[in-house]
């Protein structure tokens, strides 16, 4: 009954953060080329999760850095990457929707690669939730004409990272802290993340010293420690103590939080996107409802 409960709360917490993040990618995106913007959110998220809980790789054992290693690439890393460059052309919005997809991929590839099984409630709920999904997409495109929609491939490649990353923790990593495997992933990818900053120029002295660069900066601290430090911790945790479908079922209940960022931003929302957002939320209830 707890970890009922604690899962619900975890779920809403994530929704918020992560459906925040969007806006503050399009924001960090102002000052920040999208290598420049991958790399020093991956750094900073490291630098504040390094020091509140370093200490907890010790119980990784050998046989699961493998593993550590994997999702911290396809989890964390090419997707912050890809996420940057979807935003240079699509609306911080519509990239949320089109992130919903993800469970839709968790239930494929749980099955394909992964052996997990999954009921017909789960299957029916990711359906219904997909289709409000789409209904965004779709309208989206209706209203935002100039868009160049093949940017959302890179959302889609995103999302298949997502869906390997939560099952590679259900099925590997099960017996592993949230706050191990996340300081894990961050070992690995710190140092190859450091090079790419580089490599961008980053660290020059007209970049560092200009206004809209430091504005940046800011939005950017902002979602590495919640958006990707924080975040990462309690997701780890939600995967544990729920299954791959509800964990990624977050991305159902962003898109909401998201589209209303957007809205403020003067990003163009329609009565039939908030249709399919009631959609979406129906699909998610129906997902994780006891049979």
């Amino acid at each position: 009954m707890q970890n009922i409960k604690l899962k619900w709360i975890y779920l809403t917490v994530l929704s918020l953060i992560w459906g925040s993040s969007f806006i503050l990618i399009k924001k960090a995106l102002i000052g920040l080329s999208p290598l420049q913007l991958g790399a020093l959110r991956t750094v900073f998220a490291a630098l504040f999760l390094f020091s509140i809980g370093i200490k907890s790789i010790r119980s990784i054992r050998k046989k699961e850095w493998k593993w550590i290693a994997i999702s911290a690439c396809v989890g964390t890393f090419i997707p912050a990457f890809l996420f940057a460059f979807a935003e240079t052309e699509i609306d911080s919005g519509i990239t949320s929707i089109l992130n919903s997809l993800t469970p839709l991929i968790t239930f494929i590839l749980g099955i394909v690669l992964f052996s997990i099984h999954f009921n017909k409630n789960q299957l029916v709920g990711v359906i219904i939730g997909l289709v409000g999904s789409v209904g965004l997409v779709w309208e989206g495109a209706i209203i935002n004409p100039d868009q160049n929609y093949s940017y959302a491939l890179l959302v889609i490649l995103a999302t298949f990272g997502y869906g390997t990353n939560v099952n590679i923790i259900k099925r590997h990593l099960q017996q592993v802290s949230p706050m191990a495997i996340a300081n894990g992933n961050f070992i690995v990818l710190i140092i190859p993340a450091f090079l790419i900053l580089i490599a961008s120029g980053f660290f020059t002295p007209e970049i560092l010293t200009d206004d809209k660069m430091q504005t940046s900066i800011g939005y950017m601290a902002l979602l590495a420690i919640f958006g990707t430090g924080i975040a990462k911790i309690m997701f780890n945790k939600l995967v544990q103590i729920s299954t791959p479908v509800f964990a990624s079922s977050v991305t159902y209940t962003m898109p909401i939080i998201a589209l209303i960022w957007g809205l403020w931003d003067g990003e163009k929302f329609s009565g039939y996107q908030l249709l399919a957002s009631g959609v979406i939320i129906f699909g998610v209830y129906l997902t994780n409802k006891n049979r």
